[in-house]
């Protein structure tokens, strides 16, 4: 096993994975921006170092000083978390090249999945199932009219180098195609530095679907199990649960299977994600994407599986085999993640401040990954999200009770929180019935 670690990432993930490695006797190097100088992960590490002001580009997503951290404090490997430099190929390779252990998948996969329209075709190679689109990017909207003429209305815009909900729209007829396609088009070269851009088939009442993978240290790739991320705004997830309510043991089989062909296809090591859109109506699935990272939300298959995820990327990046058996995988109960973000709860508008009450829930079956604590200022500069509230339960009932009474016994005052928002959903009658799909929160606003 490594013996010290750097986390290149800051809040709640950042404390998530310092507090692995910590149990398994790890030195923690935690790097941080000036205003997160006082911020739990940074208190909680063995280490720390100053990286820049706030600016994520001249902080969190300064690979050089990140780089001089790690060999000013010796720093054995790098996490990099999720967001921010997580799935940089580049930076991935330069952590290599400098003699460190990188946390992740290879470079060459990041490569091969950052690149949407290549990881679609990759994958329906590998005989995974992908929706009708492009194969190719659309050089101009001229070009994406003619596609989507094959495909057929309504489609869906996506950014190509996008990710994460990021650089995407419907268009229902050929203006509103032209229209997104400019919009998208300039955003994405705004946002990632490359404008290009994919079509895919949008499906008006569709489930997002996911399956956790790992890539192991002999070179096998498991599928553990799926995580329903339907309940979004502006395509950015808010609530997931383990397992899908949608999900039959049969359809399961074809999702894992799925996902397993997927992983083998670029040599996957570590922890990732493949995402698929499930058709509810048809049971087909369809490939979105793959994560090369930890998700977000990666603790509801913790919950349901009695394993550490960042445990088993720190035995694969040590090139230990894993701490449970992947031939007797099993899930037991139902678990549920809601995202505690610094928003209006209403219009999901960014809401930062200064905390002045910050009162966790606590209960069997009741965890909450969170980045603040009282007399902590939330900013403006990063992502909103300030804790994951998560709670396991016998099953799906029992989830959501849990649920309920951990969201009232959640006490946030200062910053606006999407707190009230979880109390509508929790008690929403299509919620409940776990026949839901991604239009689920526009039809509740």
């Amino acid at each position: 096993m490594i013996d010290s670690l750097l986390v290149a990432n800051r809040g709640e993930i950042a404390r998530r994975i310092i507090r692995t490695a910590k149990r398994l006797g790890i030195r923690t190097i935690a790097v941080h921006s000036e205003p997160d100088a006082g911020m739990p992960f940074v208190l909680e590490a063995d280490e720390s170092v100053a990286i820049g002001p706030a600016a994520p580009a001249q902080s969190y997503r300064n690979a050089d000083a990140i780089l001089a951290a790690a060999t000013s404090t010796g720093a054995k490997a790098i996490h990099p978390g999720y967001g921010f430099l997580s799935e940089n190929a580049d930076f991935a390779r330069t952590v290599e090249a400098n003699g460190l252990v990188w946390v992740g998948p290879g470079a060459d996969a990041i490569s091969a999945m950052g690149d949407k329209i290549n990881a679609r075709n990759l994958m329906a190679a590998a005989g995974v199932p992908v929706a009708p689109g492009t194969q190719d990017p659309a050089a101009s909207a001229d070009e994406a009219v003619a596609a989507a003429s094959g495909i057929g209305y309504p489609v869906m815009v996506k950014a190509s180098a996008g990710g994460g909900g990021m650089g995407m729209a419907v268009a229902e007829d050929e203006a509103g195609l032209r229209k997104a396609f400019d919009q998208i088009s300039a955003f994405a070269e705004r946002t990632f530095g490359d404008g290009s851009v994919l079509l895919e088939r949008y499906f008006p009442r569709v489930r997002h679907v996911e399956v956790q993978i790992l890539g192991l240290a002999d070179g096998r790739v498991v599928a553990l199990s799926e995580r329903e991320c339907s309940v979004q705004r502006r395509n950015q997830k808010l609530l997931e649960e383990a397992p899908s309510p949608a999900v039959s043991p049969e359809l399961r089989e074809r999702f894992l299977a799925a996902a397993v062909l997927a992983g083998e296809a670029v040599g996957y090591r570590n922890a990732g994600t493949v995402e698929c859109l499930l058709d509810p109506a048809t049971g087909e699935f369809f490939f979105l994407e793959m994560n090369t990272r930890l998700q977000v939300e990666h603790p509801i298959t913790e919950l349901i599986h009695g394993i550490d995820l960042v445990e088993e990327q720190l035995r694969i990046a040590s090139g230990l085999p894993p701490a449970f058996d992947p031939d007797a995988l099993a899930a037991t109960g139902h678990a549920i993640e809601l995202r505690v973000n610094a928003e209006d709860p209403k219009r999901f508008f960014p809401g930062p401040g200064h905390i002045t009450t910050w009162v966790e829930p606590t209960g069997d079956g009741v965890r909450v990954d969170s980045g603040y604590a009282p007399d902590l200022t939330v900013t403006p500069h990063y992502d909103s999200l300030m804790a994951k509230l998560i709670v396991h339960g016998a099953d799906r009932a029992a989830a959501i009770a849990k649920a309920r009474d951990a969201v009232a016994g959640f006490q946030i005052a200062g910053p606006k929180n999407n707190l009230p928002f979880f109390v509508e959903l929790l008690d929403n009658p299509e919620f409940i019935s776990g026949d839901y799909d991604t239009g689920i929160v526009s039809r509740m606003r």
